[in-house]
């Protein structure tokens, strides 16, 4: 989305954990065609997305995704950390990514990631496969929070801006 609106954009692995997760990133990233900053797992996440920011900024690029995807809102630990990495970086945006498929535990994780975290906005994932949306609806609630996007599929090109009355129309029919 930001590639094809003109902005330059970088990806920070700062999911540092997960089995995995920095070859699927990588994987992301190649296939469209941005950079990825990354550290060896175990690293500090809140290194990886200065380092990510840093770069960036040498670099003239203008957006830079930090995925620290894998964060468990009950894990107070990993919740700690994300904290950290919001007071290192400063974000000019911090958004939550949620599953609709989730129900209620995504009510429950946008809550303790607000509260802990604080978040700007959310965006909704396989709102094509929920056709009753009432996690969205939740979620805004709860937070108090706009929903900026929705992925209504499984390509790069499946996010769609958020659209209030679009998503009521789906929710009644």
């Amino acid at each position: 989305m930001f590639t094809k609106n003109g902005y330059t954009t970088v990806l920070a692995c700062s999911d540092t954990y997960r089995a995995g997760s920095i070859e699927q990133l990588q994987m992301h990233a190649k296939r469209l065609g941005v950079k990825m900053i990354k550290h060896s797992y175990g690293a500090d996440p809140a290194a990886v997305a200065f380092d990510a920011i840093k770069h960036a900024e040498a670099h003239r690029i203008n957006v830079v995704l930090i995925d620290t995807a894998g964060r468990i809102q009950t894990d107070k630990n990993l919740m700690n950390e994300l904290a950290k990495v919001k007071r290192v970086v400063k974000p000019d945006l911090t958004l939550l990514v949620v599953d609709a498929l989730t129900g209620n535990d995504a009510v429950m994780q946008a809550e303790e990631f607000d509260q802990i975290v604080g978040i700007d906005g959310t965006i909704l994932t396989k709102v094509d496969a929920d056709v009753k949306g009432g996690s969205a609806l939740s979620v805004a609630y709860v937070t108090n929070k706009p929903i900026l996007f929705i992925g209504v599929g499984q390509t790069y090109k499946d996010l769609e801006p958020f659209n209030p009355e679009q998503f009521t129309q789906m929710i009644m029919r």
